[in-house]
């Protein structure tokens, strides 16, 4: 069976290699030469769906639970499993009691334990949330390691000009340039600062009433900040007072990100319908995997494995 994945975002190459894997043909066909236009290239990378419940359904926590497997099973090596470790300012301490109410998975600690986690935290925080079991990896080792895996393998990458035709089924993962009914865009803002006055281990999420945000360690004393979350399809550059908030945020975690280099900006439109869950949705052409949302690698393992089932027992009952 050939099947062509339109989009090489995370949607698509997860998709991509779930039906390489079980025996399919596939050609990923996108507008640009490479996954840095899509929403994917600017995520966190978390994997923490305990954390996610939070301010998400059930399904999030429930289909969340495999990705740190799946991403790990996929790309041996990827994936850095050192848990989530979730503050707040004394100021804002009452944010940690009602983040605890809504989640689970977790252990509450005190001072001495938070810098042990993390020793550049030393007496910054009285009390946290350790989430253990979840883990994070980064979005663009992940998905350029994944495209080069699946082409290695036999999968056809096309981009620009006209969709090549000939496939049995499509499958759309377009995200938010796909024309799926009901879909809304949120605009997401985020930044990369270069400092090596500080270290961490692990995603460390900072509470804070209006706009809680995480800061992601990367390679080269970099770290991401993010992110905003605004009811908007606008794609233009990271505004002013986002700008302020972020930094805010960083500096608060610790002040060290004051001297920080600021070495990129970015703002992707993430694709969501009304309840903020994914949907794989049949169409004349095949299916539809989109609406991930801010949930892009937590559960685009979960969507790529329904959207190939259903694919591939179409194909076997109609054969």
């Amino acid at each position: 069976m050939h099947v062509l994945v339109r989009g090489a975002g995370v949607a698509g190459l997860t998709l991509a290699h779930e039906l390489l894997e079980q025996g399919a043909k596939v050609t990923v066909f996108d507008l640009l030469p490479d996954s840095s236009g899509s929403a994917s290239w600017l995520a966190g990378g978390m994997l923490a769906p305990w954390c996610e419940r939070e301010s998400a359904e059930e399904p999030v926590l429930t289909l969340g639970r495999l990705a740190a497997d799946w991403w790990e099973n996929a790309l041996p090596g990827h994936v850095v499993r050192n848990g989530t470790l979730v503050v707040a300012p004394p100021r804002d301490a009452g944010e940690l009691g009602r983040f605890a109410a809504r989640t689970s998975g977790f252990e509450e600690i005190a001072g001495e334990r938070i810098a042990a986690l993390e020793p550049d935290l030393d007496g910054r925080f009285r009390r946290g949330l350790f989430f253990a079991g979840e883990a994070h990896l980064d979005p663009r080792r992940a998905l350029l390691a994944l495209r080069k895996k699946l082409g290695a393998r036999g999968v056809a990458f096309l981009c620009g000009g006209k969709e090549p035709a000939g496939a049995d089924r499509i499958a759309d993962c377009t995200g938010i340039a796909s024309a799926a009914p009901a879909l809304r865009g949120v605009r997401g803002e985020m930044l990369v600062l270069e400092t090596p006055d500080i270290s961490l281990s692990r995603p460390v999420r900072l509470l804070h009433p209006r706009i809680p945000v995480y800061i992601v360690p990367r390679d080269g004393n970099r770290f991401m900040v993010g992110a905003t979350m605004i009811e908007s399809e606008d794609d233009g550059p990271v505004t002013a007072r986002s700008m302020m908030e972020l930094l805010n945020a960083a500096y608060g975690l610790h002040p060290a990100f004051a001297e920080a280099k600021i070495v990129e900006t970015g703002v992707g439109v993430r694709p969501a319908y009304a309840d903020n869950l994914p949907r794989v949705t049949r169409t004349a052409e095949g299916v539809s995997v989109n609406g991930l949302y801010r949930h892009g690698f937590l559960l685009s393992p979960a969507m790529a494995q329904e959207a190939a089932a259903m694919i591939l027992q179409e194909k076997r009952q109609y054969a």
